[in-house]
């Protein structure tokens, strides 16, 4: 056995050798280029705080929550969509997400089955946010064919005429108008 390590000896005290050469180079090295960061790599941005915005669905007809609804948040950016995030709401009809940034405005999307999807724009400018939604049952398919007297066109009601929708002027006092000419003679045509 004492010849053994004899003889493994030279190259073990080589190999140690060796490697206690290396790991001093790889420590200056890395010593070295931790003092000059400025050149290389990402710079560490701190993330922008954060809300926790609770979002509360329940049906319209009777407060009830509604579970397992589609909760989604799009934020955006700029005016554009910056990708979503979704989740379902628990027996509670509640949602809970805490990894919007505050002052940006996310667009909220809900949907649920046997209810009208919902949709709405809000600004997060708290820390904590609490938003409720009331779903409603889908109502009658819209049609082109039927009569609508609710809507109106081009911001006018369906059945008014041109003339009934401009008031008429109120008088003035400041301005009198001469009575209108009356004569028993015939006027010349």
């Amino acid at each position: 056995m004492k010849g053994m390590i004899r003889r493994y000896h030279p190259r073990l005290s080589a190999l140690m050798a060796s490697a206690v050469l290396t790991f001093t180079l790889l420590g200056a090295g890395l010593t070295a280029g931790a003092q000059d960061n400025s050149k290389r790599g990402r710079r560490y941005q701190v993330p922008p705080p954060t809300a926790r915005v609770e979002v509360t669905v329940l049906k319209d007809v009777n407060g009830k929550p509604i579970e397992n609804a589609a909760v989604i948040f799009h934020p955006l950016k700029a005016g554009k969509d910056d990708g979503n995030m979704e989740l379902k709401t628990n027996e509670d009809g509640k949602a809970l997400i805490d990894v919007l940034p505050i002052g940006e405005p996310v667009r909220l999307q809900i949907i649920a089955k046997g209810f009208q999807t919902f949709g709405d724009d809000y600004k997060i400018d708290k820390a904590e946010v609490v938003i409720e939604v009331r779903m409603k049952r889908p109502g009658e398919q819209y049609s082109i064919y039927k009569k609508h007297p609710e809507s109106a066109e081009g911001g006018k009601s369906p059945d008014a005429k041109p003339d009934a929708a401009k008031p008429s002027p109120a008088p003035s006092d400041t301005q009198t108008a001469p009575p209108p000419a009356t004569s028993s003679q015939p006027q010349p045509k």
